[in-house]
């Protein structure tokens, strides 16, 4: 894949994660996928979605502390 349809996947993973339109597990499972391969590939990931797998990754770290 080029790094032009990567972007078009990140974006579309960015929006869906805005939104009502998925899981939010899923989303972070793809964009995590999305992203390994980029890195993999030596292709630049965009500073955005480095923020947003962070979040993502906080957020789901944080759920999966017992209370």
């Amino acid at each position: 894949m080029v790094e032009v349809d990567y972007n078009a996947e990140l974006s579309r993973l960015l929006t869906e994660s805005q939104g009502d339109q998925g899981d939010a597990h899923e989303i972070h499972m793809r964009l995590k996928q999305t992203i390994a391969t980029m890195r993999a590939e030596g292709l630049p990931i965009p500073e955005d979605f480095k923020r947003l797998e962070a979040a993502l990754d906080a957020e789901f770290e944080a759920d999966a502390k017992p209370a």
